[in-house]
């Protein structure tokens, strides 16, 4: 089922590697054609070009555009326990993982008398996007609030695409991790139009119950997506902060001839259903374990819930199964493909581990799966996709936060850089910058 690519014979350069690895086909320009007049149409039209948007991609007309709160409360009280719990718990877990993210002030005296601090505040508002499509994704409510939330952020929005099955409404479960969280603005809005709405706001339609202004405009969106929401967040960054253009999930294990096969066909697999378009790549020197992966996949993939999907995923141009020399040009290959979510499965994985330089969310060892990472790790699981792990990181509270620095200094403090200031200042022809603060040394 998984191609194989053997570079064994080879000695290729990092960028020439990264052409003949597996991945997935997104052309993100020629999405933003077709995300921008829909970016376009919501600035003008607001909830009536959200509504009619809706119809078309999600075969629903909204009626409430704006989850009703008796919708967030009943979608809470119905909620099956044991997911509560399990919510509960991920909840927990991630909001200690994002606490250890915070930054800490400094105040440094540069000379007596001269001090520069390093504030951190929180952006005002932000849009959160959930998925929808081919699963529900609470984790992706909990991954994307805990983050803004241990950040400081005070007003938060959360869009989700409105569902024909709950009249037009998110998902349920999408609407009880919300009220779990104590959010109440909750969108039932999804894709490019979603992005466009938090980007830019939305005026509400006339006649409506959402007929005043619908959505005030956010300072950051965040979130996972199709292609179109990646393109989406290209077009309205600069207008907003966004955290990364997180396409189509895709997994990496780099494993060794002590991996288990099973574990590692069954994370092959896990991330697998997601998406026909999702990406599953080993990298192993052993072709003997390599063999039995994909004995392990024919076996386990025919008993999976989701069988078709999972064969199109790991049959596609975008998995595969990469034989290297040795554990050095295996380490090479994950580097060069920097994937979204990459495994160690080799001996001493730990060392392993610390020499990769490019991948969103580093697993390490047999009992460290990704849906760990997926659920309640304590990590976060919107991670940079396409190989943008080699400069984008994944979700933190980073990504709300601004570093503002203070500048203090006294009279004696500015009599001390003076000269050095006026020699730069006037070496760079911009003499009045000078001029400013000899006028205050008299």
């Amino acid at each position: 089922m998984l191609r194989r690519i053997d570079l064994r014979a080879s000695d290729l350069a990092p960028a020439a590697l990264v052409d003949v690895l597996p991945r997935a086909t997104l052309d993100v320009e020629a999405a933003m054609a077709q995300v921008l007049p829909i970016i376009d149409d919501v600035r003008a039209r607001g909830g009536a070009a959200l509504r009619d948007l809706a119809e078309r991609f999600d075969g629903v007309r909204p009626e409430h555009l704006r989850v009703p709160a008796r919708a967030l409360a009943e979608a809470l009280e119905g909620l099956d326990p044991q997911v509560r719990e399990a919510l509960e718990l991920s909840i927990d877990h991630n909001r200690a993982g994002h606490t250890a993210q915070l930054p800490t002030e400094r105040d440094t005296e540069i000379l007596p008398g001269g001090h520069v601090r390093q504030r951190w505040v929180p952006v005002s508002r932000v849009g959160l996007y959930v998925p929808g499509g081919l699963a529900v994704y609470p984790s992706s409510v909990v991954m994307n609030v805990v983050a803004a939330q241990v950040a400081g952020v005070r007003s938060l929005a959360v869009a989700s695409p409105p569902q024909q099955a709950f009249g037009g409404l998110p998902h349920p479960t999408i609407l009880a991790a919300c009220a779990l969280l104590g959010v109440e603005e909750v969108y039932a809005v999804g894709g490019a139009q979603a992005v466009g709405m938090l980007a830019h706001g939305a005026a509400g339609e006339e006649g409506t119950p959402d007929d005043a202004q619908l959505c005030a405009p956010v300072d950051v969106v965040t979130g996972p997506g199709n292609i179109f929401v990646a393109a989406a967040k290209r077009a309205v960054m600069g207008r907003v902060g966004i955290d990364a253009e997180a396409g189509t999930t895709e997994i990496a294990v780099l494993a060794d001839a002590g991996a288990d096969p099973r574990y590692v066909a069954a994370d092959l697999i896990s991330q697998a259903e997601h998406d026909p378009a999702a990406a599953s790549v080993l990298v192993t020197d052993s072709p003997e374990l390599a063999d039995a992966v994909d004995a392990e996949i024919e076996r386990q993939a025919a008993a999976t819930t989701h069988a078709e999907r999972v064969r199109t995923a790991l049959s596609g141009p975008q998995s595969g199964t990469v034989l290297v020399t040795d554990l050095e040009q295996g380490i090479a290959v994950c580097d060069a493909y920097g994937a979204e979510h990459l495994e160690i499965q080799t001996a001493d994985a730990a060392a392993v581990a610390e020499r990769i330089r490019n991948a969103g969310a580093i697993f390490v060892g047999p009992y460290s799966p990704v849906p760990l990472g997926d659920y309640l790790a304590g990590s976060n699981h919107v991670l940079p996709t396409g190989g943008t792990a080699r400069f984008a990181s994944g979700l933190s509270v980073m990504a709300f936060l601004k570093q503002v620095q203070v500048i203090e200094y006294d009279d004696a403090a500015l009599r001390k850089v003076a000269g050095p200031l006026r020699a730069l200042a006037v070496s760079e022809d911009l003499p009045a910058h000078a001029d400013a603060v000899d006028l205050r040394l008299g």
